[in-house]
């Protein structure tokens, strides 16, 4: 069973990506700031990082900076999944190391398709 850490302060975005991601057989981590996110990285190891950008103490930006510049979790794609949806935010979050970026509310099929190909 592949794994997919959630980073996301949202108790309701959490849920519902739990919702989606269990359906298509995936175990879901859950971390709810960057900094929580970044020490699970390390220690689970999962298959996929989905990223939200607005969280207290480290926001999505900086944790995808970390995770992706580690010798430890640099192998670990990261999707950035945020309200932001301008165009810099977008270049940012792959300069930072993001693979794809999703503007929520993501669409389940859409969400699928991202996962299924930074898993590729």
């Amino acid at each position: 069973m592949s794994k997919i850490l959630v980073i996301d302060d949202s108790p309701v975005e959490m849920t519902r990506f739990r919702e989606i991601l269990t359906k298509y057989g995936f175990e879901v981590i859950e971390a709810y700031n960057g900094h929580d996110g970044y020490a699970k990285a390390v220690q689970e190891l999962p298959d996929v990082i989905l990223m939200d950008i607005v969280m207290p103490e480290m926001n999505g930006f900086q944790a995808t900076r970390k995770i992706t510049r580690d010798r430890a979790t640099a192998h670990i794609p990261v999707v950035i999944a945020s309200t932001k949806d301008q165009e810099t935010d977008r270049v940012w979050g792959k300069r930072q190391g993001a693979k794809e970026y999703l503007t929520k509310p993501v669409n389940e099929d859409d969400l699928m398709r991202v996962i299924r190909a930074v898993m590729e």
